[in-house]
């Protein structure tokens, strides 16, 4: 053997030295990546390990149901299905054997295979899935070749959810491993459109969208569970393996303040407004004054929450996104605006709680003011005239409440707007409430305080403006006006339990004696001023109306003909019970006075309301909002003819029985009482009988309707004028002879 030299030695040691080197080099390399794939990459690795042998099922919670304050269901969730892809099942399913058998098999449901074809691929599946479906077969196969975000194929994807059984029964017909069809829930709303804008609507993942859904979806929602399974090299379940189950637990029930019934009378009168008067729109909200809490709510036009992306045709939009969220808006939340002559509620009760007017301060009217070179008019042009403090609210003067606005000052007007909520949000249970505009007192000028003072400059949201008139309707107190009721769930054997109630924040602003005083003022409003198209016989019902001109958002000035005319009122006026406001936007079928649109829809509503309450109320309640009846004339009758015409009123009866007819009674003819209320009868044998009489109070009624009152108790009539009794010259409550003349003065010349 031949022995090395030294150039050979140590060119074989710098072999060595570079192959070691190399071999080192390799070996860091091959180390730091294996230190990056088990250190950096471990859970990306571990996460696509864990998708080839776990299969993780997501299992939806049921989202709770909404329900109105009687128990009544308004949004459910009901039974459908919905349609998943397991791909690794799907794939093997796509390898599979194309036997004759298998081909024929195949060939029944709609998949056909070509000649020669050794394997199915997504393109021969995706058309009879899309088909069954309804869906494009393309997105489809889009589903079917799902990859992960490292590129890797994905272990599951999501075809379609919410479909009803007829759907589902058609795909589970195809016999494709890997296409499961698993039960789902689907909101629904068993009404359509009705209390669309609170309800709201859900999204396709069932979260909320808008409205109460979305305010309380946290609630609602509850929370989803878990299946993970261990799988085998087929996508099956492993046996003898224990799954890991986290069951879903459900959402709570929402039941809010509503009452169907009273929401279907506001509904069906928005509805009638809306198409009499050609209107833009028509809103309407009725409340308890006591409790903030609201028993009706509704905007036309509308929507249906089971289809929340139709029906947009019916609003403006520079696009198809513009018109949904006009459509969607909850105008009595979301929208604000100039309240005109209601806002003089406002203005009224300031005046009144500081003690700057009472009811004999005067007031003249002479058709306007000026404020330097702008001159203001009061609607009725040739003016009012000589007026007490009553007056001007119930002729709703604008020259009036200038004057008072300047007796009041700016500073102390402003501390009772900021007093009574404006400016602000109101802090309902209801997405996005707009809190309006209200001028700073440092930059009101002295036209400023007299628009201000009778409802122009400032803006207002409706419920925000309702909540400041429920202060004056319960006594002084602003309360935070909500839509939830109270929160709840089942318990063990199905027990309600309640997890949460609503509690209004409640602020003192002014004293029961004063908004007392200004509730009769409002009265007078319904039974001879603008709101008499809401008066009802009987019924103690107070109110406001307003008309407004629309401010043109792009010049800033008020527009030509475009009005937004309102109605507040509250009923019964001595304590009430229910407030009521009704919004007309834009009417333009020729008539466009509050007086005029709104009080109609009023009427129409606090009729139904009253005629609800008296089958649901309890005698105590039910005595409150009774309806006053005047007492008829009946002496000189028969007994029996006497008992019955007091049944026919409504009236009960107390009888001496000592002769066969009534020859005199207490209270007499004329008086008004509540209905059930006693009369004392008294009886003799004689035709002779007392002649005495009481006037009752006509104001407010028709010519018609006050002279088939008057003559039925034998008081004469004589009428000035046309429209309806505004003046009566012998007061109500006097005692008078049958056969006396009364003059009642009529007018029909109140818009406002």
């Amino acid at each position: 053997m031949k022995k090395l030299n030294y150039k050979d030695r140590a060119k074989m040691r710098k072999r060595m030295t570079i192959i070691i080197a190399g071999l080192s080099c390799v070996f860091l390399v091959l180390s730091i990546r294996l230190s990056y794939i088990m250190i950096a990459k471990r859970q990306e690795y571990a996460a696509r390990a864990e998708e080839q042998w776990t299969s993780e099922v997501k299992i939806d919670a049921r989202r709770g149901r909404i329900l109105d304050r009687n128990g009544k269901e308004l949004a459910v969730s009901a039974n459908v299905y919905r349609v998943d892809f397991d791909l690794n099942s799907i794939r093997s399913f796509l390898r599979q054997d194309l036997t004759e058998k298998r081909r024929e098999k195949l060939s029944s449901v709609g998949i056909n295979v070509k000649p020669g074809q050794e394997a199915l691929t997504t393109a021969d599946i995706a058309p009879v899935i899309a088909s069954a479906l309804d869906l494009d077969s393309e997105k489809v196969k889009e589903k079917l070749e799902t990859k992960l975000p490292s590129g890797a194929d994905a272990g599951s994807a999501t075809l379609v959810r919410r479909i009803e059984k007829d759907a589902a029964d058609k795909v589970r017909d195809l016999n494709i491993s890997g296409v499961l069809v698993s039960p789902d829930t689907k909101r629904y709303y068993p009404n359509n459109n009705f209390l669309s804008h609170v309800l709201g609507s859900t999204n396709i993942d069932g979260q909320g969208l808008t409205g109460v859904e979305v305010q309380y979806n946290s609630y609602l929602s509850g929370v989803p569970g878990m299946k993970i399974s261990e799988l085998d090299r087929n996508s099956g379940e492993l046996p003898y393996t224990i799954s890991q189950f986290t069951p879903p637990v459900d959402g709570k029930d929402i039941t809010l303040t509503i009452d169907e019934n009273i929401q279907f009378f506001a509904e069906k009168a928005a509805q009638q407004t809306y198409e009499d008067n050609k209107a833009k729109a028509v809103s309407i909200l009725v409340m308890d004054p006591k409790s903030g809490e609201i028993l009706a709510m509704v905007n036309k036009p509308d929507f249906n929450p089971n289809a929340p992306y139709e029906g947009t045709d019916n609003f403006d939009g520079a696009n198809e996104s513009e018109r949904l969220q006009k459509m969607w808006r909850n105008r009595l939340v979301n929208d604000t605006f100039e309240p005109g002559s209601i806002f003089k509620v406002v203005t009224a009760i300031t005046a009144l709680e500081e003690n700057i007017v009472n009811a004999n301060t005067d007031f003249t009217c002479g058709g306007g003011l000026h404020f330097g070179n702008r001159y203001i008019k009061c609607w009725r042009t040739q003016g009012h005239g000589a007026q007490k403090f009553p007056d001007i609210i119930q002729n709703s003067c604008n020259v009036g409440f200038m004057k008072l606005g300047e007796m009041i000052g700016k500073e102390k007007l402003c501390e009772y707007i900021e007093k009574f909520g404006f400016g602000k949000v109101s802090g309902i249970d209801l997405p996005g409430e707009a809190k309006g505009i209200v001028k700073k007192v440092d930059k009101i000028s002295e036209t400023d305080l007299a628009t201000i003072a009778f409802g122009q400059t400032n803006t207002v949201n409706s419920v925000q403006y309702m909540t400041a008139f429920n202060a004056v309707a319960n006594g002084g107190q602003l309360i935070q006006p909500h839509v939830m009721r109270e929160i709840t769930h089942s318990g063990e054997n199905g027990v309600k339990i309640v997890d949460e109630s609503f509690n209004s924040k409640v602020t003192d602003v002014a004293t029961k004696e004063k908004t007392a005083e200004l509730r009769s003022y409002l009265e007078r409003v319904v039974t001879g001023g603008s709101g008499a198209g809401t008066f009802m016989e009987g019924y103690h019902i107070g109110g406001k109306t307003g008309t407004a001109q629309k401010v043109n958002p792009e010049n800033g000035t008020y527009g030509s003909g475009q009005y937004i005319s309102s109605f507040v009122g509250m009923a019964p006026v001595d304590d009430p019970k229910i407030t009521v406001m009704v919004t007309v936007d834009e009417p333009s079928n020729g008539a466009y006075y509050a007086g005029q649109v709104c009080t109609p829809a009023a009427k129409m509503l606090f009729s139904d309301i009253f005629n609800y309450l008296d089958s649901k109320f309890s005698d105590e309640n039910l005595s409150q909002i009774s309806r006053d009846v005047i007492i008829p004339e009946i002496r000189g009758m028969k007994v029996d003819e006497a008992k019955k015409v007091l049944k026919e009123s409504k009236l009960n009866f107390s009888i001496d029985e000592s002769g066969d007819t009534v020859i005199d009674m207490k209270p007499y003819p004329g008086y008004a009482v509540k209905e059930e209320s006693e009369i004392n009868l008294y009886t003799g044998n004689s035709g002779s009988y007392n002649k005495n009489v009481v006037m009752p109070d006509v104001r407010g009624y028709s010519k018609d309707d006050a002279n088939q009152l008057l003559t039925s108790i034998g008081i004469t009539p004589i009428f000035q004028g046309g429209g309806m009794v505004i003046e009566q010259n012998v007061n109500s409550g006097e005692v008078i002879t049958k056969g006396t003349s009364v003059k009642l003065t009529l007018n029909s010349d109140y818009k406002d």
